[in-house]
């Protein structure tokens, strides 16, 4: 895979303690470094009109300020020093390339994935939140949208967290097509099957909340039932993943089960997916704060692109997953047409 990176990202210094850090680029890297057919690519940072072109020009404004003014505390969890403002810009400057790079055909092992930070998924409109500062991954969709031939984008977000902030830049647009799959009753709390867009948006967002425990068998059943038939339908000319890593059963902050196994079969259905589409495919890095988990599953990622076929769950779905799946493909006309 071609992986998006800048060492301006390592700046943006949370402090001691904060589970989103500098560390975890360098432990993606330590992860990848013995692997073969890995390319690294500083892209250029994202412009201020790449960035409001989905954020509030005043926010973004008061933002830089901020940052300039040396930073601090922007809410309890969302801190940032001076030079946060350069790694907020390459992060999703990052972002951009690997939309991008996808259109102009980079495929297969050289499929893009951008591995910045501050991550973005929670960030929204016109506020930072959850660690989340600009929505790098829908600075990456519009980006497509305005720079591109292309006319759709698809955004799946395997984030253990809900991605409020990408469902709500897009929540009443009919271009972009938004999926979470992400644990219940966690933080930021939105996310709810009842969540389906507004306007021109209805039926173009799909929330998949899943009771807290669920793990391989429960994620590939709701891609094969809910996600890729709903990516399908849609037919995107690029689909973006919102690759969070914080659902591994041995992150520090979750509560799902899933194994670096186990993200490596939903990279598979993802690959094939976009294969039967003939859609363009990227990766944005969001979550994951296990820093030898984070690191294996991106290095998982990797290794399905470069040819390993990883092994399929074959144990029961639990029967409360059974049954949100079928209350899904039940009422969301995303996946099942009305009669």
């Amino acid at each position: 895979m071609n992986f998006g990176y800048s060492e301006t990202c390592l700046d943006h210094d949370t402090g001691d303690r904060h589970p989103e850090a500098a560390d975890r680029l360098l432990a993606v890297r330590e992860g990848l470094k013995r692997k073969h057919g890995v390319e690294y690519v500083d892209a250029t940072p994202a412009t201020v009109d790449e960035i409001t072109a989905i954020h509030d020009e005043d926010y973004i404004e008061e933002l830089r300020e901020f940052c300039d003014d040396g930073g601090g505390s922007w809410d309890p969890d969302t801190v940032a020093v001076e030079k946060s403002w350069d790694a907020i810009l390459n992060s999703a400057g990052l972002a951009a390339w690997a939309a991008e790079r996808a259109l102009a055909g980079d495929h297969g092992r050289d499929t893009p994935f951008s591995i910045g930070r501050p991550p973005g998924h929670h960030a929204v409109t016109d506020n930072a939140m959850g660690f989340c500062f600009v929505n790098n991954v829908a600075v990456a969709a519009q980006y497509a949208l305005d720079e591109t031939d292309a006319e759709s984008v698809a955004i799946l977000d395997w984030d253990v967290h809900h991605g409020n902030g990408t469902q709500e830049i897009f929540y009443d647009r009919e271009d972009v097509f938004v999926v979470s799959v992400h644990e219940d009753g966690i933080y930021p709390g939105t996310g709810r099957t009842g969540e389906t867009g507004a306007d021109d948006g209805e039926w173009s967002t799909l929330n998949v909340p899943l009771p807290a425990g669920g793990g391989d068998p429960e994620y590939v059943a709701v891609f094969e039932e809910l996600v890729e038939p709903a990516i399908e339908g849609f037919d995107p000319d690029l689909l973006l993943v919102s690759a969070g890593f914080d659902a591994h059963r041995h992150d520090p902050i979750s509560r799902m089960r899933l194994t670096t196994d186990g993200y490596g079969v939903l990279t598979q259905h993802v690959r094939d997916l976009t294969d039967r589409i003939d859609g363009a495919l990227a990766f944005v890095l969001e979550g994951g704060y296990g820093l030898d988990v984070l690191a294996d599953g991106v290095v998982m990622v990797h290794e399905v692109f470069d040819g390993l076929s990883p092994s399929t769950p074959d144990d029961d779905v639990d029967d409360e997953v059974e049954a949100l799946i079928s209350d899904i493909q039940t009422r969301h006309r995303g996946v099942t047409p009305p009669n």
